[in-house]
């Protein structure tokens, strides 16, 4: 069982950790993973876990790291279940009327309204009559309480603004009294009761903070760092240190959370392409609902300038739709009735009638949506080292600062105290490193949403980083490198056949098969083959067709096949793909059908090799002929051709252990028949088709327009993401190691400390925001 929750006032990368590493360890958690950047912990339950007890305790965590966290559960759609927030809902009589009534239509399995969260669950009986049911409980809800607010994506009125409002207010006032301490001259003890009392305004919760963590065994983080620094600072008689300590601290935290939420915004908005509505037509009228409400099968419309809410199929209308935000292509595409059309896409002119393909839980929008949300459960080694990192640094810097205040005057004649006692407060200040917990998670979930918008799904940081370190990449042929529209080129028959014959029986033994070679035979066949006359349909794996064709045994498929039967045949001359053909054990003849490369195909291998990919080889099952000419006009390194599914995953295997030391092996196919060789690499990347399902569940990258040169665009943004990452890395821990240098000698302030920390982590986050700004071109 998996559960979200979201971490309401999580602010403190380095708490998110530490959160994510004790929750881990709960009884009953297989995995636990807490996402900064989007505030969201995801838990993996065992079998025996109760769901309620763990919630409580990863809360309990969460608080004793930071008292302000909140965790609210987030819905993970679950087939046949919906959740909806009556937000306004404040009658507890009229939401037991609510619950009654839904519970009484038929098809709800079950329906239970929590009034104190004010979340409504309705589990259907039939997943297919869900969004109906969903539809009239939105009736009924309106009718009994007509001023709620119906909310299916969990978002509540924002709460703790009084809290805030007290906060502001106290630090204005501590920041009025400690100008006035600055610049009017006071005797001794008035100055101390003004500074003391700034003191307490200013930093007053910070000190609270650090002692209700130090009493929860939680002792290194950036509230006792700040805390141990002003205080000892009032104790050695520097009142306005430990005040500006402070100040800048929450001045600097405050400047940092606006950082961080102009970061999540812009990573947000890259993926604003949920839907807000539908247009339902139902009989003579068109009304306004949620997608959630619209069921398969049901009819949509589409204005001019409005978001595709849901897949599916044109009825009435002709129009062109941009499909930037799913594929990053601002080229529009025709539409027509009969076309495919995918929500998130943007209809441009005309008005367009749509038939209903998929539910909105299971439609394009929403796959991508909770695919790149998701992306940061796989952290990349960067993350991890960082997370160690912390662990570690902290404490160490910590008890460098207590040996930098004890240890010199102990062994340096005359060296005071009070002097080496501010160098190590000045130590304190500027070891924690936020900067680097926060910045980092940021850069990678920007590098993966600035790569949706361009067109890539990238299913995590660790595949991200990946990218950064692409030895070898092997293509597939069909569907990948060549469009997969096959078309018959020449049809040679034995002498006493000829090509209809060729065809009509070729036709029929290629009825039940969806692979593009056998539909690409019944298009030449110009006629709709009869099934009645088939009896006896074998498939052979990797050969061919075995099947009866009005009383005749026929056989066809590659040149395998016929030797397994010792039917002789010749040789194919030309390029492209054979399907030979046998009736009754006699040779009938054989059919050419070749496939189109892509137009991007040569180009997408030149830049790989421009990019560093040092070895780029195709796997096809097509024949030696037809491989090695396609392989020789893209210029790829090597080709291995008349592969079966098996043999392919064992030249993988080959390939993968000649690869470089550290260098990764990418492996470009279709998703759908290559799944054992897109396992099997380090780096599974599949043709996403516009949204195909089994791409999407099958490979670590998506390339969303089936352009094998995407991936040279997925390498782009990953060694951009890289580049941003280690800036970040090595400006934060330059500036701190600087800071703590000046600082032992007694150069540094605390002013400058202050920087070191605050001002660091604040450019940090600034820059990781660029990694969500990636363009195409670059």
């Amino acid at each position: 069982m998996k559960k979200q929750y979201e971490l309401e006032g999580l602010c403190c990368g380095h708490c998110a950790a530490k959160i994510e590493k004790e929750i881990c360890c709960l009884d009953g958690v297989a995995k636990a993973n807490v996402d900064f950047a989007s505030k969201l912990l995801t838990i993996e339950l065992t079998n025996h876990a109760a769901p309620e007890t763990v919630a409580e305790q990863a809360e309990s965590i969460a608080k004793r790291h930071d008292s302000d966290i909140e965790l609210k559960e987030r819905d993970i759609p679950e087939p046949g279940k919906r959740a909806l927030y009556l937000l306004g809902l404040n009658c507890a009589d009229c939401a037991k009327k609510i619950e009654t009534a839904i519970q009484g239509m038929d098809g709800v399995e079950s329906a239970r309204l929590d009034f104190a969260t004010q979340k409504l669950t309705i589990e259907a009986a039939e997943k297919a009559k869900l969004p109906l049911l969903v539809r009239q409980a939105s009736q009924i809800i309106r009718e009994i309480e007509p001023d709620v607010e119906i909310s299916y994506t969990g978002k509540t009125v924002e709460t703790g603004a009084g809290k805030r409002t007290l906060h502001r207010i106290s630090m204005l006032i501590g920041a009025v009294l400690f100008a006035v301490g600055m610049a009017v001259p006071l005797p001794h003890t008035a100055e101390f009761s003004v500074f003391l009392l700034s003191f307490v305004l200013i930093g007053g919760e910070v000190v609270l903070k650090a002692l209700r963590n130090i009493a929860r065994g939680q002792v290194f983080d950036e509230n006792f760092l700040m805390a141990v620094a002003a205080v000892g600072a009032f104790a050695i008689g520097e009142y306005a240190e430990a005040v500006a300590v402070m100040l800048f601290y929450q001045v600097g935290e405050f400047f940092q959370d606006m950082a961080v939420d102009r970061s999540r915004k812009s990573i947000s908005a890259l993926m604003d392409i949920r839907p807000d509505y539908a247009n339902l037509k139902t009989g003579g009228e068109v009304r306004r609902v949620s997608p959630e409400e619209v069921a398969i099968g049901d009819r949509i419309l589409v204005r001019p300038g409005e978001k595709v809410p849901l897949d599916g199929k044109v009825v009435e209308g002709v129009s062109s739709v941009d499909t930037a935000a799913l594929t990053g292509e601002s080229f529009p595409r025709d539409v027509e009735p009969g076309s495919e059309i995918l929500s998130g896409s943007v209809n441009k002119s005309g008005l367009l009638t749509v038939e209903v393909t998929k539910e909105f839980g299971e439609s394009t929008v929403t796959k991508i949506l909770d695919l790149v949300q998701n992306a940061s459960s796989q952290k990349a080694p960067a993350e991890n080292f960082i997370t160690k990192f912390a662990r570690y640094y902290t404490p160490a810097v910590v008890f460098a600062a207590v040996a930098l205040a004890v240890l010199p005057p102990l062994f340096l004649p005359g060296a005071p105290l009070s002097q080496w006692i501010n160098r190590a407060l000045t130590f304190l200040v500027v070891s924690c490193p936020c900067a680097l917990v926060i910045s980092i998670p940021l850069s990678f979930f920007g590098g993966i949403g600035g790569a949706s918008k361009n067109g890539v799904l990238i299913k995590g940081s660790n595949y991200l980083e990946a990218l950064n370190h692409v030895d070898t990449v092997v293509f597939d042929k069909t569907g990948t490198l060549t469009k997969g529209n096959f078309k018959v080129t020449q049809i040679q028959p034995e002498e006493g056949w000829s090509e209809g014959d060729i065809l009509y029986y070729a036709a029929h033994a290629e009825l039940h098969s969806s692979h593009p070679i056998a539909v690409s035979i019944r298009e030449a066949y110009q006629k709709e083959p009869d099934a009645l006359q088939l009896a006896d349909y074998e498939e052979l794996p990797g050969k061919g067709i075995r099947v009866k064709v009005n009383g005749k045994t026929v056989l066809a498929g590659n040149s395998r096949l016929m030797d397994a039967e010792n039917i002789r045949h010749p040789a194919s001359g030309a390029a492209g793909t054979a399907v030979y053909l046998a009736v009754d054990g006699a040779f009938a003849g054989l059919i050419m059908i070749n496939d189109e490369v892509k137009p991007d195909s040569a180009r997408a291998i030149r830049e790989l090799k421009a990019a560093g990919v040092r070895r780029t080889v195709m796997l096809t099952g097509d024949s030696k002929k037809s491989g090695e000419e396609a392989a020789r006009g893209l210029g790829l390194d090597e080709v291995y051709t008349e592969l079966l599914p098996q043999q392919k995953v064992k030249q993988m295997e080959k390939l993968c252990s000649q690869a470089a030391k550290g260098g990764k092996l990418v492996f470009v196919g279709d998703g759908i028949n290559d799944a054992p060789v897109l396992a099997r690499a380090d780096v599974g990347v599949a043709m996403g088709g516009l949204g195909s399902d089994a791409a999407i569940e099958a490979a670590d990258v998506v390339l969303m327009t089936d352009e094998p040169s995407k991936l040279v665009t997925a390498i782009r943004i990953a060694k951009k993401t890289r580049r941003i990452v280690w800036q970040n890395i090595v400006f934060a821990l330059g500036v701190k190691l600087l800071i703590l240098i000046l600082a032992a000698f007694g150069i540094a302030t605390m002013w400058a400390a202050v920087f070191g920390d605050v001002g660091v982590a604040i450019l940090a986050v600034l820059n990781a925001i660029r990694a969500s700004r990636i363009k195409n071109e670059e």
